[in-house]
């Protein structure tokens, strides 16, 4: 029996926590499994053995035997011994688990997929005791969980949405609240792959990407926009009218305001998720601009002005 680095086959560091193990399974599972790869056999045996490395690793009571049973073995190989003499009995399971499941999304029965011919190795079997158990009638199975990638305007995500999507041949309206981000997942109960046996439906989970937008930048759930201002509204003061997701607003600029000043307009920015009476803030950063164009007269009236407060005529730059 040839014994199995779990972590070696997914890649992951031994001290590696839950959520990094399931995110490497979950992406090499998506590359590999027998679904996406058909008639592909180093595929198929790819994913047998990711899916037998997150069994024992996702699993905290399995995971300690595991390391305890691998720290062993590592020291045995230090001192010589040879894999044919480890002594595997005192590590073998004492019943075989005929209920065990493999995991694929949140779980998947590989016997379904690969039929007579075992998904799990001689290792896998003997220590942890999940080998197939011939004669039990099959019990309900949950279908499996699917993840369908969704990009979104922002306008989208800011008043929420639907989408048409198309899932083995069916058609599925999928609502998403207001106030999706990037990497928001959102939950359709019921309405992935069908379960067996009487077992329930999986779930689809829509992963959020919202496309970049050309005026508004988006942090959490406040907004930030630059708004140009002339260097005549922001000496004397005045009014700029400025987008929002809503409708325009009249944003009043003081007398003397500088270049990069902030104004916060409290509850103009994206809906909070699960509470879109919540709002984010609209945060407008002042861009001081020249008008366009300047005639001669106003440019020698700003001359005039430079030199009533410079003293002396500014040097004219070339270009």
């Amino acid at each position: 029996m040839d014994f199995k680095d779990y972590y070696e086959i997914l890649g992951v560091a031994p001290n590696a926590e839950k959520k990094v193990i399931q995110q490497t399974f979950r992406k090499l599972a998506r590359k590999y499994h027998p679904d996406v790869n058909p008639g592909n056999k180093e595929a198929e045996e790819k994913f047998k053995s990711f899916n037998e490395a997150y069994q024992v690793l996702s699993d905290a009571k399995q995971r300690k035997k595991y390391d305890e049973l691998r720290a062993q073995y590592q020291q045995w190989q230090q001192t010589g011994g040879r894999q044919q003499d480890f002594d595997w009995q005192n590590w073998s399971a004492q019943q075989p688990d005929p209920g065990a499941r493999a995991q694929y999304a949140n779980v998947e029965d590989l016997e379904d997929l690969f039929g007579n011919a075992s998904p799990y190795s001689d290792f896998f079997a003997n220590i942890f005791g999940r080998g197939k158990s011939r004669g039990t009638p099959p019990g309900p199975r949950r279908g499996r969980d699917i993840e369908y990638e969704v990009d979104l305007t922002l306008e989208e995500a800011f008043h929420g949405t639907e989408r048409l999507l198309e899932l083995d041949g069916h058609r599925i309206k999928a609502g998403i609240p207001a106030g999706v981000r990037t990497g928001s997942r959102v939950r359709l109960a019921g309405q992935s792959e069908p379960g067996q046996n009487g077992g329930p439906a999986g779930d689809l989970y829509l992963i959020i990407h919202i496309l970049p937008n050309s005026i508004f930048e988006r942090e959490g759930d406040d907004l930030h926009i630059d708004v140009l201002v002339d260097i005549f509204t922001a000496i004397a003061g005045g009014e700029v009218r400025i987008p929002t997701l809503e409708k325009r607003l009249t944003l009043t600029i003081p007398p003397r305001t500088n270049a990069n000043r902030v104004f916060r307009i409290r509850g103009k920015g994206m809906p909070h998720l699960g509470d879109p009476k919540r709002r984010g803030d609209l945060f407008a950063l002042v861009r001081l601009v020249l008008p366009d164009p300047l005639t001669d007269q106003e440019v020698n009236s700003i001359r005039a002005l430079a030199v009533s407060r410079l003293g002396h005529i500014p040097h004219e730059v070339k270009a």
